[in-house]
């Protein structure tokens, strides 16, 4: 018994390319063979879905893909700085601080009383 040869043998997986100009053609006999008002409405509306759906991508590829600048203040000291002056400073800007914590504590309690939340 012979075995039968495998009906997919011969043909192409993927379809041939073909050109813009192609395709082109393609539509453009569509159009032309197209013989009522709902067959013309139906591919007007299925290439302008297509294009709506490409100009969304091509869009949305634009939108928010890079962070921000981002500006970064810095606090220029006196070379001459005596030690006495840099622990002043530290101290001070310690107790700023603490006392902004301190705030931001309080703030917390104050939403967690108006929740409920004890």
């Amino acid at each position: 018994m012979i075995a039968a040869p495998p009906y997919l043998g011969v043909m192409a997986i993927l379809p041939p390319t073909s050109s813009p100009r192609t395709a082109l053609r393609d539509l453009l006999a569509v159009f032309r063979h197209a013989d009522n008002r709902d067959r013309i409405l139906a591919i007007t509306l299925s290439l302008l879905i297509t294009i709506i759906i490409l100009i969304l991508f091509l869009v949305d590829s634009k939108v928010n893909t890079a962070p921000p600048p981002r500006i970064v203040y810095i606090q220029d000291y006196k070379t001459d700085r005596t030690d006495a002056e840099i622990i002043t400073q530290q101290k001070k800007e310690e107790e700023q601080r603490v006392a902004a914590a301190k705030e931001r504590q309080r703030q917390f309690q104050q939403l967690e009383k108006r929740l409920g939340m004890e």
